[in-house]
């Protein structure tokens, strides 16, 4: 028997769940810089907007009882990542420890809005 179990912060709705668990595979959507409020945190600031993108990424993670120690997968997006990739790299070894999750950084024109220059989306295992 298939097990599913989602969860949504409720901050807004754009049709998707932050983290969709099926059976023991935990799929999170892309999480970026926002705080519990939804307001936007660290315009201009490429190291502010990584810390609260991976403390959102810890806020589902947790939803499901599990850390970053259960990430298998993660994809970084970022703007300017010529610029911004050496700092987002570091922060997120820092974040990530002695585990090493498969992945792929990624360079994208722009994303969901103007100020926002990394998001993070991941696949983890649960149990």
């Amino acid at each position: 028997m298939t097990t599913i179990r989602t969860y949504n912060h409720n901050l807004w709705d754009h049709g998707i769940s932050q983290g969709y668990l099926v059976d023991n595979t935990l799929y999170i959507s892309g999480q970026f810089s926002h705080n519990a409020e939804g307001n936007f945190v660290g315009a201009g600031d490429i190291k502010a907007q990584m810390t609260q993108t991976l403390k959102n990424l810890d806020t589902v993670l947790q939803e499901f009882g599990a850390t970053k120690d259960n990430l298998a997968y993660v994809e970084l997006y970022l703007t300017n990542a010529q610029e911004h990739g050496e700092t987002a790299i570091g922060l997120f070894k820092k974040y990530v420890g002695e585990h090493r999750p498969a992945g792929s950084m990624i360079g994208v024109t722009y994303l969901a809005f103007p100020e926002q220059w990394v998001e993070v989306r991941a696949v983890a295992h649960v149990g």
